[in-house]
């Protein structure tokens, strides 16, 4: 099965001087755990909701915050942002996509075309639905998702680019 079956199309992305405050939002306000990070169309780097967490001042938004503790939101994606990047083609198989997260030790692909343009991402629970679905084993309905989960995400956000874990 090609990855262009199971990955999500519409990811978020985020230029390279967007700063971790508006990463944050974005992470709190959809619930994926990797956004993308080009420059122009090009693919630059991967950022984790771990990375934001790591960079963050933990003293954000308690009552012994200081002024240093929320500099740490100014700082712009391109400084924490991970650049040794693992990517898959849209026409990888799923095998292949497995091995690659697994001799890589990531938890997504981003999904890009030649010439580096992002396509899509996919993350190890996309490979992990694929793979259950295949086997016949897969509870839930159609799409894969959890009875509780099946109808959510709606429309994507006006910038493209994240993907939800």
């Amino acid at each position: 099965m090609p990855l262009a079956d199971i990955m999500s199309h519409h990811v978020i992305t985020v230029g390279l001087d967007d700063e971790l405050s508006t990463l944050r939002k974005l992470f709190d306000a959809h619930g994926f755990h990797h956004v993308l990070v080009v420059d122009g169309q090009r693919l630059a780097g991967v950022i984790s909701d771990r990375d934001v967490l790591r960079e963050m001042s933990p003293f954000v938004d308690t009552l012994g915050e200081r002024t240093q503790d929320v500099a740490t939101l100014r700082k712009k994606a391109h400084q924490f942002m991970s650049r040794k990047l693992v990517v898959a083609r849209r026409d990888d198989s799923v095998a292949e996509a497995v091995a690659r997260m697994l001799d890589h030790s990531v938890s997504c692909l981003p999904v890009v075309t030649a010439n580096g343009h992002v396509e899509g991402i996919v993350s190890w629970k996309d490979l992990i639905r694929a793979l259950a679905k295949s086997s016949g084993e897969l509870p839930g309905g159609p799409s894969g998702e959890p009875p509780s989960r099946q109808g959510a995400g709606g429309e994507p956000p006006s910038r493209q680019g994240a993907k939800r874990e």
